[in-house]
């Protein structure tokens, strides 16, 4: 496992954020996006997950940023609020030596602490990698959408994970009725 260092990403991780996630789009179908966005659009969608009281991290290993990941809301209506989709990169030299294992811990740990109750992930493609990242932190597979996407000339499967965390009922019924701020 690299020692490496997980943060909250500032905006100054946007650029090696961006060259990141730029190879995953252009040469994987781990994501659906089939043109890479810009530096500003990526510091846009950074700011979209912070107003929401969600985590944004990065892996920071010798002064460089070699991973990233965040939880975004699962689906936009309201009745979603207590489930997020967690997203995670690794810079292509550092894929295999632990930095997506660490990335995610500490993203489960700041969704409980965001009060969430299911963290969930949507993995396209074929990508062992993070099925396997996923069941070692305790999410099942509860699903697949054949051919949910289209990219690189195939028709793309999505698989579905999820991972219960730690909001209770009670708690989002206090949330529901207006006593507690969901996220």
């Amino acid at each position: 496992m690299l020692p490496c260092e997980i943060r909250s990403a500032t905006a100054n991780d946007m650029v090696a954020v961006t060259a990141i996630y730029e190879r995953f789009v252009l040469t994987t179908t781990n994501t659906l996006e089939v043109t890479p966005p810009d530096v500003s659009e990526m510091q846009r969608r950074r700011q979209s997950v912070l107003d929401r009281g969600l985590p944004y991290l990065v892996a920071e290993l010798e002064g460089y940023v070699v991973g990233y990941c965040y939880a975004s809301q699962f689906r936009p209506r309201e009745g979603y609020r207590f489930t997020v989709e967690d997203s995670i990169y690794v810079r292509a030299d550092c894929i295999g030596y632990g930095v997506g294992r660490k990335l995610l811990k500490a993203l489960i740990a700041a969704c409980e602490n965001a009060g969430c109750h299911r963290l969930v992930a949507c993995i396209c493609g074929d990508n062992p990698a993070s099925v396997a990242l996923h069941t070692s932190q305790g999410f099942a597979r509860v699903g697949t959408i054949p051919e949910a996407g289209f990219k690189l000339g195939n028709w793309i499967d999505m698989s579905m994970m999820q991972r219960p965390l730690g909001v209770s009922r009670e708690v989002a019924m206090r949330s529901e009725a207006g006593e507690l701020q969901a996220v």
